[in-house]
């Protein structure tokens, strides 16, 4: 093994999902000569003493969580070796670069990451410094990688045990779940998304033979379930069923989950069956919003109309549909957020919904491709460059009220592991109040507890 010192790579949070943004990176370094050491702070104690130890220590930070959970751990690597290199990767770390190299880390890597990554280590190793590719350094934020790398099998085998994480939920059962992913960035450019100010709606395919062999180290580590979590499985159907028929073929019995746009479920109705014959048991899409004008300013690429046409294919080809939502948003009205959970209670998915879906707000990061959008401007307030994100404010008071009462209540009823009909109900009520409607009017009995619920991941969903 190379002789740099001790490299470490730090995963904060990645949905309860053994963290593949640490596994992918600590193979294409082993490829290289290194051996890295692994840390989940999400799941486990933050290791000082092996952070000593260290000459460069990595940070993923895919999403907003992970990001302020990151710069928490940078500084507190900061403090426990001052004389160790820190490194902030992942789509997070791209959009905010400007603010983090001004404030403690050493370099920041976004787009495709393993290369650098393994080029920052040898320069580290070689006496330099970051002048490397994708490598940004203080006050010279450099540009994501994108381009095909030639991506290794991610090592697991000195992660946190499967147990640790979110397991898939179905007919009462916990069932130990993976996570892989079969592509790389998104084709589209939906304006409310970190991905396309930094890939641009460029995507890569991870390479068949590589995806399988991940799963099966998984399903050897006793995974029951496996979840794609591509941010869309379907932007390259043909690949995605290739896929799944391979894995089916070769382990029997295993179920999987995947994400799709709205506008990819309709337009490849005719697959839906065939993934549900494959082992599909769930699908998550991102319907953020029954307004067409909020799906319009977002640029989704579907319509409410749409939004009904997906759920009426997922449910012919027996599929469950769980449809995540943005529902608080400087034009979404109180009228558009009671038809929402009207909608929820019409078509039967209360128990398909994550109850921390009602309270999501905008989250506006630097470099969103809202911030300069005409429908935008009216609303945004000041760049929160600590908590990393834009402020905005809603021209009706009563919905960023009601933001925040939904956002406590549905926090207070996960506390409490309150049933989601319960929890759907109450914010029903609070919705309605906000409406000025009689309580009565807006209240949903909750079902039975012992009621068949679809099957789901135990750890919601949420950026």
């Amino acid at each position: 093994m190379r002789d740099l010192g001790e490299i470490v790579l730090v995963a904060c949070y990645e949905l309860g999902h053994q963290p593949l943004a640490v596994a992918w990176p600590a193979a294409a370094l082993e490829r290289a000569g290194y051996a890295p050491a692994l840390m989940d702070v999400a799941v486990e104690p933050f290791d000082a003493e092996r952070v000593r130890r260290a000459r460069l220590v990595a940070i993923s930070v895919p999403m907003h969580t992970a990001l302020r959970l990151g710069a928490t751990v940078a500084a507190r690597v900061r403090e426990t070796n001052p004389a160790a290199h820190v490194c902030l990767y992942g789509l997070y770390a791209g959009l905010n670069a400007d603010h983090l190299l001004a404030h403690g880390a050493d370099s920041v890597i976004a787009g495709e990451v393993e290369a650098s990554l393994v080029a920052l280590a040898q320069s580290l190793e070689a006496g330099g410094g970051t002048g490397v590719r994708g490598v940004g350094r203080p006050g010279m934020p450099a540009p994501p990688v994108l381009e095909r790398l030639p991506l290794p099998v991610p090592t697991r085998t000195t992660l946190p045990p499967l147990g640790k994480y979110a397991r898939l939920e179905r007919d009462g059962r916990l069932e130990l779940a993976g996570y892989v992913e079969a592509s790389r960035g998104c084709l589209h450019h939906c304006r409310h998304c970190p991905i396309p100010p930094v890939y641009g709606g460029r995507f890569f395919a991870v390479p068949r033979d590589v995806v399988l062999a991940d799963i099966r180290q998984l399903v050897e580590a006793g995974a029951r379930h496996i979840t794609f979590g591509d941010p869309d499985f379907l932007n390259g159907p043909t690949h995605a069923l290739r896929i799944a028929r391979e894995v089916h073929a070769a382990f029997a019995g295993l179920t999987f989950d995947f994400t799709a746009k709205v506008e990819h479920l309709v337009r490849h109705e005719r697959h839906l069956a065939e993934f549900a014959a494959l082992g599909c048991v769930f699908v998550v899409t991102a319907v953020e919003s029954l307004s067409d004008r909020v799906l319009s300013i977002l640029d989704k690429g579907h319509t409410r109309a749409d939004v009904g046409r997906a759920l009426r294919a997922t449910r012919a080809a027996g599929l469950a549909l769980r449809p995540t939502w943005v529902p608080f948003t400087p034009w979404t009205t109180l009228d558009d957020y009671r038809e929402m959970l009207g909608f929820i209670a019409t078509e039967g998915l209360v128990d398909h919904v994550d109850p921390v879906q009602y309270g999501i707000r905008l989250l506006v990061p630097p470099g969103s491709l809202l911030v300069e959008h005409p429908e935008m401007s009216p609303h945004l307030g000041e760049l929160v460059a600590d908590a990393f994100h834009w402020r905005w404010t809603h021209p009706d008071p009563r919905m960023d009220a009601l933001s925040d009462r939904v956002s406590a209540l549905v926090a207070e009823a996960a506390e409490r592991r309150e049933d989601p009909a319960l929890t759907f109900s109450r914010v029903r009520t609070v919705a309605g109040e906000a409406a000025g409607v009689p309580p009565a009017a807006e209240t949903v009995v909750a079902a039975a507890a012992n009621r068949a619920r679809p099957p789901r991941l135990t750890e919601p969903w949420f950026c």
